[in-house]
């Protein structure tokens, strides 16, 4: 079985570690667990790891946000890989920070880059990860916001987040959506 997991971000040391990029940090963490490092590839960063038997190819895309669609949909149709065994990580503003959602469909919330995959894939119903990062911003600053580095105390909490998000991966690919849902969501 293989799997496309897709870490969502914008390319460039300026946003290194900043909120939006989360999905990145998500990958790169996994990288890290399983000691892989990720080559450069059309469209973004890949690696592959292994683990129980299944093939998980972890793309950080180079297409910056807002066409993180091409990324996807390129990688997805060279490794054959069905839209169910995808997973988009993003931020989601409309969370508090910290909290983790997994859902198998839903709408872009106003997300470039979800909205972009779902141009070019032609549909709404794949698996995303939504990582809160609040939003604790005043009215008009919001891309201020997402590319802005998390606080100190969010920071603090990052490395057990993380953890918790490739927990949430790994399960994915092993247990299935379904299962993952019921056994993380609301946790």
């Amino acid at each position: 079985m293989k799997y496309l997991i897709a870490g969502l971000g914008n390319i460039g040391s300026e946003y290194e570690g900043t909120r939006h990029n989360i999905g990145f940090m998500v990958v790169k963490h996994m990288l890290k667990h399983f000691d892989k490092t990720a080559e450069s590839n059309r469209y973004g960063q890949t690696a592959l790891v292994k683990h129980k038997g299944r093939q998980i190819h972890l793309l950080m895309p180079s297409t910056y946000m807002n066409l993180s669609g091409k990324a996807v949909r390129f990688h997805l149709e060279k490794q054959k890989i069905p839209i169910e065994n995808l997973m988009v990580i993003t931020d989601d503003l409309a969370l508090p920070f910290g909290k983790l959602r997994l859902r198998g469909k839903g709408s872009d919330g106003g997300h470039n880059g979800l909205k972009h995959i779902q141009e070019q894939l032609k549909t709404s119903a794949y698996p995303r990860l939504k990582f809160g990062i609040s939003n604790n911003f005043p009215k008009g600053q919001q891309v201020r916001y997402v590319l802005e580095r998390f606080s100190e105390e969010e920071e603090s909490l990052l490395p057990e987040l993380l953890e918790k998000s490739m927990e949430m991966v790994l399960a994915f690919s092993t247990i299935g959506l379904a299962r993952t849902m019921s056994n993380f969501n609301g946790k």
